[in-house]
């Protein structure tokens, strides 16, 4: 679950990580007396669960409580990336001298937490690894959590004076505890500013949740934005399953997010084969162990909402989860939701053959099997093709 900036910077701001403080506002007039209070130059930022606010004209500086008004009503107008703009968050503006990258991110390669630092502020160029500043990294064992030779470490590379070392060190070990106490994914300030009083300020504060720990933390599932989800999105949750909007033509349906993973890349290779590079999945819809033929149904009333879905693949690796019980799901589904786009259904495990056989009687010229993910993904790929033609 991502958190706006607000939301972070609140957060960080009680793990003692220092912010310019201000208030977030839903309306022009609000702004105008948050600017007043606030006195001085103030920074417009709209609060929107992406990338690019500034590029799209989202942040900007205001010299006045009047011009705060007037940027405010502009800001709350936008739609970036697809997001519409609802909250701004008004906060004083700030005398940079430098600014700095500081963040912690699980790391699959090491599977475990690593934390970042670099200098300027730089965004997806860390993950991307094409930052030219300095830029330094330290894996943290979790059961140690991070230990100060780390962060010495950090502070060499990032050649920072020793005067700096003390307040740098601290904000370091704050955004771990942050990180750690509240079982998130990311934890990022960027940037993290030193101003020309010598201090160091969080400008902006990212901070990702992991969905499945939320349960230990209800004050933070409670600071979900409904928003910026999609009804797909809300409805799966609302039924216990785990839905992940794309962008390509192929509906996807398995049980496991590993499995989900590697039906992606599956589907990708057989794409490139193919020679159709452009044909990939629209969506996936994990639906868990265990998974019976009501939840098939409405999983694939989720998958099949997108009007760019033009064929569906099924994977499904029966454990827990029974392959016939799947299998009745999918045919009960295309009877009840009148749906004629081409299915391709990959089982194995618990009663794969008896679910194949289901498939096969069900005698629906659009249901197929496959035998395997390879030839499961390659039939997908042709017959989304197919229908976009």
């Amino acid at each position: 679950m991502k958190l706006h900036e607000y939301q972070s910077k609140a957060i960080l701001a009680r793990y003692g990580v220092p912010t310019p403080g201000g208030m977030v506002v839903t309306s022009p007039q609000d702004a105008y007396d948050t600017a007043r209070e606030l006195g001085g130059e103030v920074v417009i930022k709209a609060q929107a669960l992406t990338k690019g606010r500034g590029k799209a004209g989202g942040i900007r500086l205001a010299r006045s409580a009047d011009q705060a008004r007037e940027m405010t009503e502009a800001v709350l107008g936008l739609t970036i990336r697809g997001m519409s703009v609802h909250k701004v968050l008004v906060e004083p503006s700030a005398e940079i001298y430098q600014e700095f990258y500081l963040g912690i991110h699980n790391d699959r390669a090491t599977e475990q937490p690593t934390i970042t630092a670099a200098t300027g502020a730089v965004g997806m160029s860390i993950s991307a690894s094409r930052h030219t500043g300095r830029l330094a990294r330290e894996v943290i064992d979790p059961l140690l959590g991070l230990q100060e030779h780390q962060v010495r470490h950090l502070l060499v590379s990032l050649e920072l004076p020793r005067h700096l070392w003390k307040p740098f060190s601290r904000i370091a070990h704050q955004l771990y505890q942050c990180f750690d106490e509240n079982d998130a994914t990311r934890a990022e300030i960027d940037p993290l500013a030193l101003t020309r009083d010598g201090h160091f300020v969080a400008l902006d504060g990212n901070l990702v949740i992991d969905d499945s720990a939320l349960f230990r933390h209800p004050e933070l599932a409670d600071m979900r934005d409904l928003h910026a989800e999609t009804p797909e999105e809300m409805r799966a949750r609302a039924l216990g399953l785990s839905y992940v909007p794309l962008d390509g033509e192929i509906g996807c349906l398995v049980n496991g997010a590993g499995l989900g993973m590697a039906v992606m890349d599956m589907t990708r290779a057989a794409a490139m084969r193919l020679g159709l590079p452009s044909v990939s999945l629209a969506n996936f819809i994990d639906v868990g162990g265990g998974a019976r033929a009501d939840k098939v149904i409405a999983a694939m009333q989720i998958i099949t909402s997108q009007p760019r879905v033009r064929a569906l693949l099924f994977s499904i690796f029966g454990g827990i989860t029974r392959c016939d019980e799947v299998a009745y799901g999918i045919v009960q589904a295309i009877s009840t939701l009148h749906l004629h786009l081409p299915m391709v259904v990959r089982l194995a495990g618990t009663n794969a053959e008896q679910g194949r056989l289901l498939i096969d009687s069900a005698n629906l010229p659009n249901l197929q099997n496959a035998t395997s993910l390879t030839e499961a993904a390659e039939k997908v790929v042709r017959a989304a093709r197919e229908v976009s033609l």
